[in-house]
């Protein structure tokens, strides 16, 4: 008898370590592949804003050319839903797994090729046409890869854990920002930040993207699928048609979160979007700072990020993701009234502090979203509705936030405009915040649609 139940104990251990390991496993495969997937999001960001309006759009004149980069920057958010909606039909319907691992691959693919691409110079018309549909299939790519991370995360997580592991996912943005700032760092540093980054440097960071995705490829693929997917195929109840259901019964929970996720990409995209590299940088820009310190002041920005992200995610664990988030828009709103104050000071200590306040507001939030997401929407519709969620949100917030402020700066000389353009967004993210009910560990499985069908809203 006592054998028996020491064979048990064992099993028991056994399994239990396997389960620890699997969800080890699946917290470094999301980190790694979004850091590497926003990596070449935004390397393009940064390097548009510094490099391609002198050799893609320069034929526009310097003003135009300035605010063609932040439309080929912004384009790309348009085409996000379509990503969305695809890998979010697939990913309720096939599995999360699959669509993480042909996301990577196709944000890899563009990125590599756009640090192959002949400039104006070399086959005129056809090289900004060109750079633009590569920076498309890059939107497509991030608007379906999001959700599949989230959800490999949150769905392996035990549900006292799940804020901290939605954290995972949500930590490859500040770390593939910090990653592609320090690349540049690098870059701008080994060789003549003027004439030779311009003319080849700014191509070595694209086409390390290919030594990156078979890293990625190969991490990704070595993952299990998410149990909760596993559960649905295994009672054969993915249902037919996720996004029509996700529209006839979500409306409200779409637009709310879309607006929490528009404050935190409105105000994040002022660094990723290369807003204030351009605006701080730029030879007719109002500063001409040195590119390399500003390039090394994000990068310092995007470790606080980062860590706020890991500190908020935690403390949703305990204290519940509502609270924090709305304590996260309150210090988002904070960061967009001291932002420009701080930059139009001119100096590096000035910027310094300017990115410090924004990236901790932006990080409450950020490491909450995933979690927050996960838990608002049913697990039959979860990956369609986080994933175009998501997308909406981006496009309300981060797709043209550098070119709407640079429109404002051109057209009023000055950021004040800026600023309340900012605060806009991030009052709007507190409101939806308070809106919607907190929804802090309910069961994300199969046998819990009941609950999770219930409206998350605040007055029903």
């Amino acid at each position: 008898m006592e054998n028996v139940k020491s064979v048990a104990i064992s099993d028991e251990n056994i399994t239990h370590d396997s389960e620890k390991i699997s969800q080890k496993r699946v917290a470094f495969a999301t980190v790694i592949g979004t850091t590497i997937e926003w990596y070449d999001y935004f390397v393009y960001a940064a390097v548009a804003g510094l490099v391609f309006n002198q050799i893609f759009f320069a034929p526009a004149g310097p003003v135009v050319a300035n605010l063609l980069v932040f439309a080929s920057i912004g384009i790309s958010f348009i085409f996000r839903p379509l990503g969305a909606f695809i890998a979010g039909h697939y990913g309720d319907k096939l599995g999360r797994r699959l669509m993480l691992v042909l996301t990577l691959v196709l944000m890899g693919g563009t990125t590599t090729l756009i640090g192959l691409l002949p400039t104006y110079a070399q086959i005129g018309i056809a090289a900004p046409i060109l750079l633009i549909l590569l920076r498309i299939l890059q939107g497509i790519s991030a608007g379906g890869e999001w959700g599949g991370a989230v959800l490999m995360a949150v769905e392996h997580a035990p549900k006292e854990k799940r804020g901290r592991f939605g954290a995972f996912p949500q930590l490859g943005v500040p770390l593939g920002l910090l990653l592609a700032s320090l690349v540049l760092v690098i870059m701008t540093g080994v060789v003549s930040p003027g004439e030779e980054f311009v003319q080849w440097g700014w191509r070595i960071p694209f086409l390390l993207s290919l030594v990156l995705l078979a890293i990625g490829h190969w991490i990704r693929r070595s993952v299990d699928e998410s149990p909760v997917f596993e559960e649905i195929k295994h009672r054969k109840s993915t249902i037919q048609n996720p996004i029509k259901t996700l529209f006839s019964k979500y409306k409200s929970s779409v637009l709310l979160a879309a607006l929490l996720c528009a404050g935190v990409t409105g105000l994040g995209y002022m660094t990723t979007g290369g807003f204030i590299q351009n605006y701080t940088t730029n030879p007719n820009g109002p500063f001409k700072l040195d590119r390399t310190i500003i390039l090394s002041l994000v990068t310092a920005s995007a470790v606080i990020w980062a860590l706020v992200t890991w500190i908020s995610a935690s403390l949703s664990d305990r204290f519940g993701r509502k609270k924090i988030y709305i304590i996260g828009t309150i210090s988002q709103i904070i960061g967009a009234l001291c932002l420009f104050p701080f930059v139009d000071m001119g100096t590096y200590t000035g910027i310094a502090i300017g990115l410090c306040i924004l990236s901790v507001g932006i990080g409450l939030t950020y490491g909450v979203q995933a979690t927050f997401y996960a838990e608002l929407f049913p697990a039959s519709v979860r990956f369609s509705g986080i994933s175009i969620t998501y997308a909406i949100g981006s496009i309300l917030g981060g797709a043209f936030a550098p070119l709407i402020a640079a429109w404002i700066v051109n057209a009023t000389g000055g950021t004040t405009y800026v600023t309340v353009y900012l605060c806009v967004i991030a009052g709007l993210a507190f409101l939806a915040s308070i809106l919607l009910k907190d929804r802090t560990g309910i069961d994300l499985g199969p046998d819990n649609e009941e609950q999770q069908n219930e409206s998350p809203l605040i007055w029903k």
